[in-house]
Formats: structure tokens, sequence, C-alpha cells
């Protein structure tokens, strides 16, 4: 007599099998069939119910299998026939399959029933090529791009990286390496920027993104490579638990992006050198005739006081022929600046927030970008009335020499503080940007905003009294705080719209 197991859970799960399936008696009698393998043999459950299940093997494959279910029997684990132990089954029309059979134990009120799974070779062998074949592309991908790949398992402190990321390193065998052994190949002055940005990943109020750029340095020859690094941090119960991502060797592609920065800094330079000579050059023509003509006036007056033939005519004659040419030189001067800044100020309702994140796109772009940023925005703060290509061009020249200011002293992090707020009792915003360099001394604070006053090599020192007076032009102020305790503090304010 068949005893068919009635657990509603089991049967339920053994007929939604996708894999064809028996369920046996230690006999080798079948109780039950899903449907998998209903469709496979072609028998309904009726038909098979009851039945030897080697009716459904090959006569010369039986043996095998009596091997196989012995072994079973004597140790009812789960044990499978493939590696080279496939069996060839017959199908109800007399088809031959060879097929991967797997047996499992199945106890139901202690009684033992075998479960017979069959899986097709070719479709295993069909699975096994797919995953070969997308290993292989991933493969090929990687070392096309140059990707290394690591895993940082954040409570147990280690990294586990693939061969591309023990090359950039340095270490060609472990494949496994504590952190602290992997933050000291990065280079001094970059690992508090990088850490900065893997404790804002981890928090759990963000998104768990992680992008980053530093140096690291070879402990052989002191060389240096550019990283650029890129992953995610996953949580677990709202606490960071690891880290995954990939990194890539940029060193030829900063190299180049500097090597177009300094061509653009030395065009840049050239073009703002010529503006000046000509400007300069103007203004010398404009005021030359007027200040001859006050030289000669002068003279006059001064022989007409050192001769006897003084008269009060003559000396007033020639004064008032200096106030004159005097005159007529501060209207050519005023004329010439009106012609050099001719054009109406077309000013629209802009936000501030947007305004520096643009400048700092800009200034990024360029290669000044290596410095860790503080914003501090206001979200709510109203909008502005000025002309945004003369408030960006402020901005990113404010950025500009912040970040050269940093440079130009060894500091582990170069930071810049960009702060938004409200002047109290005015109605306009104030803006401060305020870098960590080595400051300014009271001579170089007393002459900032002077015209061709500068600290730079190749500077012609036009570009903070340009600056400032954009900002005038826009209805602002722009001026140095000279009580800052560190670095360099610059502040302006623009009107809000009405």
């Amino acid at each position: 007599m068949i005893t068919v197991p009635t657990n509603l859970s089991f049967v339920t799960m053994f007929e939604a099998a996708a894999d064809a399936m028996l369920l046996a008696e230690e006999s080798g009698h079948i109780v039950l069939v899903n449907p998998a393998a209903q469709q496979l043999f072609g028998y309904s459950a009726d038909e098979l119910s009851g039945l030897a299940i080697e009716i459904l093997i090959v006569p010369r494959y039986r043996k095998q299998y009596r091997y196989h279910q012995e072994l079973f029997l004597n140790k009812p684990t789960k044990r499978s026939m493939g590696a080279g132990n496939e069996l060839m089954v017959l199908s109800r029309d007399g088809k031959e399959m060879l097929l991967d059979i797997s047996l499992s134990p199945i106890r139901v009120q202690q009684q033992l029933y075998v479960l017979i799974t069959f899986n097709a070779i070719n479709r295993r062998l069909d699975v096994e090529e797919a995953l070969r074949i997308s290993e292989e592309r991933l493969r090929l991908a990687k070392q096309a791009a140059g990707l290394g790949i690591f895993d940082y398992d954040i409570k147990r402190n280690i990294i586990y990286w693939d061969k591309q990321m023990r090359k950039l390193w340095g270490e060609p065998s472990e494949t496994t390496v504590s952190y602290e052994e992997f933050v000291a190949r990065i280079h001094p002055e970059d690992r508090a920027a990088r850490q900065t940005v893997i404790e804002y990943a981890m928090n759990p109020a963000g998104n768990g993104e992680f992008k980053a750029e530093y140096r690291i340095v070879d402990p052989i020859n002191s060389s240096e490579r550019w990283i650029s690094a890129s992953g995610r941090v996953y949580f677990e119960a709202g606490y960071a638990n690891r880290l995954i991502g990939v990194t890539r060797d940029v060193t030829e592609q900063k190299n180049t992006q500097k090597k177009l920065q300094m061509q653009r800094d030395e065009t840049e330079n050239i073009l703002k050198q010529q503006i000046a000579a000509r400007t300069a050059s103007a203004i010398a023509h404009e005021l030359n005739q007027p200040l001859a003509a006050i030289s000669a006036y002068s003279e006059v007056a001064l022989h007409a006081i050192h001769n006897d033939g003084f008269t009060s005519d003559s000396l007033k004659r020639a004064l008032e022929g200096c106030v004159e040419q005097a005159q007529r030189a501060g209207r050519s001067l005023h004329e010439l600046l009106a012609f050099l800044q001719k054009g109406e100020l077309v000013t629209e309702r802009l936000n501030l927030n947007d305004l520096i994140r643009d400048a700092l796109t800009i200034v990024s772009n360029d290669g000044h970008g290596k410095f860790y940023l503080a914003l501090r925005l206001q979200q709510n703060l109203p909008v502005v009335q000025c002309n945004r290509i003369q408030v960006q061009k402020v901005l990113v020249n404010l950025f500009r020499n912040a970040d050269e200011a940093m440079r130009a002293v060894d500091l582990p992090t170069l930071t810049i503080t960009t702060q938004i707020d409200t002047m109290n009792g005015t109605d306009k915003a104030l803006v401060i940007v305020q870098d960590n360099g080595p400051g300014l001394d009271a001579v170089m604070t007393k002459r900032t905003f002077e015209p061709f006053f500068t600290t730079k090599p190749a500077g012609i020192g036009m570009g903070l009294a340009i600056s400032r007076a954009l900002i005038e032009t826009n209805g602002g102020h722009l001026w140095l705080d000279s009580d800052t305790q560190s670095g360099a503090k610059f502040l302006f304010t623009l009107p809000f719209a009405p």
C-alpha cells in the first residue's frame, strides 16, 4: 500500500517547483510526481504512482542507479549523481535524456521518503557557460577601464581588494589588508579630506554615496599616483556596515589637466597684461596733454613770481590755466572709464546659493577645486538683484585667490568656508569667503584693493580692484576683514530684490 505524505506546505512547494521532482518510498516506488516531472517524462501522476523508479531509467544505467540508491539508504543524506555520474532516463515516447539526478531524504511521521530531483545537463552547462561569459566580460571591462574593486568591512576594519587594487597599492599577494595599512599609502595631505568624505557617506541620513580623489605614494620609489574612487555605503540597523566601490588610476588625466590649466593661466595672464597695458596707455594718452599744460602754466606762474615784472593778473591767468587743465584731465579720465565700462547694467532676480555653486563648478573645472569646502548656505534667503556674470566673476576670483594662497604654504588640509547671511539692519545679503591660508600682513591688508598691487609672481594686481568695482556697480560693497585670526576673510554685500 502506498502512503502519501499529507503535509500541506511540503505538497504546495513540491507542486510549485520548477525542477522535475519525484517522491518515492524506501522501496523505490513512486508516491508523488510534480507537474514539471509529468511534462519531462510524458506521464500523468496517476500513471506513475506506485511504479518503480527504474522504469524511467535506461536499462544500461539501472545498475548505476541501484548503487547510488544503496549508498543513500545506508546513509540518508543529500547526494548527487553528477560530476560524471549522470544518468540516462527514458520519456514515455522512448526518448533518452542525460540528466543530473540528486537524492534527498524526507521524513514524514518516522517514515523515510526519497526526494529525487532531475536537472538537465545541458541547462546546467548553459547556465555555467553564461556565468563564465559574464565573468569574462566583467574581467575584460575592468581591464579596459583599469578598474580596481574594493570591499571595506567597517565592523572588522578590513579591506578586501582585487588584483588591480593591489597593483596600484604595491601589494601583489595579500587579498585583504587592514584599514590602517590601506590608509598609510595615501598621501598625508589627502587623508583628512578623504576621511571627511567617508564620514559624510557613512551618515545614515544621507544616500551613502562616496566619491573622492586622492594621491597614493609608492613605498619603494615615493612616486605618486592620482586615484579616483567611488562607491556606496551599505547600512545595517541604522549603522554603516560596509563600503563597496571601485578605483581608477587618473594620474595621466590629472597631469594633462595640470598642463592645460598652466596654458590657460598663461594665456589669461598675457591677455590681462595686454588689457592693462592698453588701458594704461589710453589713460596716459588722455592725461598727457592736460598734464603738460598744467606744467607749463605752473612754470609761467613761478617765473612771474620770481620776476620783477610780477603782476597779479599774470599769476591769475596762470593759475586759471592750471585749474582748467586739471578739470580737463578729470573729464577725460571719466569719459575714458565710461567708455571702457559702456553698456547698460542688466540685473535680474537671482538665488545667491545657485550663484555660489555655479562659481565653484567653474573653479573646479579650471583645476582649482582641490580643497575641502565648508558651505554654510541660508536656504530661505530672499533672492538678490544683480548681474549674474559680474557677481559670478567676483566669486570665481575670490575662490581662485583663496586656493592659490593656501597652496603657497604646506597645509595638511585646504579649507574654504563660504557663508551667506542677512546683514543686520539692512536689506542686503552678506557673503563671506574665508580660507585657512597664511593670511595677509599689515602692508598687504592696506594695499589689497590698490590697482596693480599683487603678491603673485605672474599677477597684475587688478583682480580685487575690478571685483570691488563690480560689486559696487551692483549696489553692494566688498571689503577685507583685517581682524580675522587665520587666513584671509573677504566679505561683500548685495541688495535684495525689491
